[in-house]
């Protein structure tokens, strides 16, 4: 496994790293005790990062995660998790205030089963008002991080320009990461233009949804995929050309996303353990670069192209 540094917090993590959205059943049902073992085999196989939040699964991401972390030393990871989205009842809610974020972090600790996070986010800043982000949200996050609750404090979100416009207006070295999703994969990767941006300020790339939130994927995307007809279509027509070759799109997929060293550490997210120790062979095996040009080609009208967060 290799490891990369996350731009100036010290923090070395592999460069695949586990998303535990699907410990809170978002993708699909999933078994609890395969769940937990996914996580222990992920540890196991070098992989050091996880990132969670309250909202997977309305807290049942963070619950099903915290029993797993009881058994792993705690040296063995690093723990990210996130404020400001929220989930009760089956209804979606947001709370972006310094006050919710400090109760949130208590209450992800207890769930977790842990004392320190060592990297805390603003979820989905573009459901947010960015200047209370600005304003109100990161200064509690800094008190908490001053107080030794957390390590480092980073910004999440879909729109890129959201994470420019709250770096631009804030004390350097305020936000140490960002966390982007479905914006470095196969159909996307207008991450790429802010790369040179953000190591200029200092500030890690986590990147997530290589596989475009099940777009590129042989299972298809879930119901919910928020993706226009025309991505769905030519997505699928990506995943068919690679089974006509006999060579999973997903291995392309994480391949392409983890090869490009000045992003940090890239997401995947499963509630298989055989999945996550076959996604960490094919981030470590070589790319079929032959392949990978053709399928750019069958994607490319619709490159880029992006949807709004729900």
């Amino acid at each position: 496994m290799e490891y990369r540094l996350l731009g100036n917090t010290g923090l070395n993590i592999s460069c695949l790293s586990f998303g535990a959205s699907s410990l809170g059943g978002v993708f699909h049902d999933l078994s609890e005790k395969e769940g937990i073992l996914t996580v222990h085999t992920a540890v196991d196989s070098g992989i050091n990062f996880i990132d969670v939040s309250p909202y997977y699964g309305f807290t049942r991401a963070e619950i099903v995660l915290g029993k797993a972390l009881k058994e792993i030393r705690r040296d063995k990871y690093y723990i990210s998790t996130k404020v400001g989205r929220f989930g009760t009842d089956g209804k979606k809610s947001w709370d972006y205030s310094g006050e919710r974020a400090i109760k949130s972090v208590e209450e992800s600790m207890q769930r977790l089963n842990i004392d320190f996070i060592d990297l805390i986010n603003v979820h989905d800043m573009e459901f947010s008002d960015l200047n209370q982000v600005i304003n109100e949200t990161l200064p509690a996050l800094l008190r908490l991080k001053e107080q030794g609750k957390v390590g480092h404090v980073g910004i999440t979100g879909l729109p890129l320009e959201n994470f420019k416009y709250v770096i631009d207006r804030v004390p350097a070295g305020t936000v140490e990461s960002i966390l982007s999703f479905c914006h470095y994969c196969l159909n996307d990767d207008a991450l790429a233009d802010y790369l040179a941006y953000f190591e200029e300020h200092g500030v890690g790339i986590i990147n997530a949804s290589p596989l475009s939130m099940g777009l590129l994927t042989r299972r298809g995307a879930p119901a919910w995929h928020p993706a226009s007809q025309e991505i769905m279509n030519y997505s699928r027509k990506a995943v068919e050309y690679c089974e006509q070759k006999k060579y999973p799109i997903e291995q392309l997929a994480i391949k392409y996303s983890v090869m490009n060293p000045r992003i940090t550490t890239t997401l995947v997210s499963t509630t298989s353990s055989a999945n996550i120790v076959e996604n960490i062979r094919w981030a470590e095996a070589p790319q079929n670069e032959q392949l990978l040009a053709e399928v750019l080609e069958i994607l490319k009208p619709i490159h880029r192209q992006t949807w709004e967060n729900s």
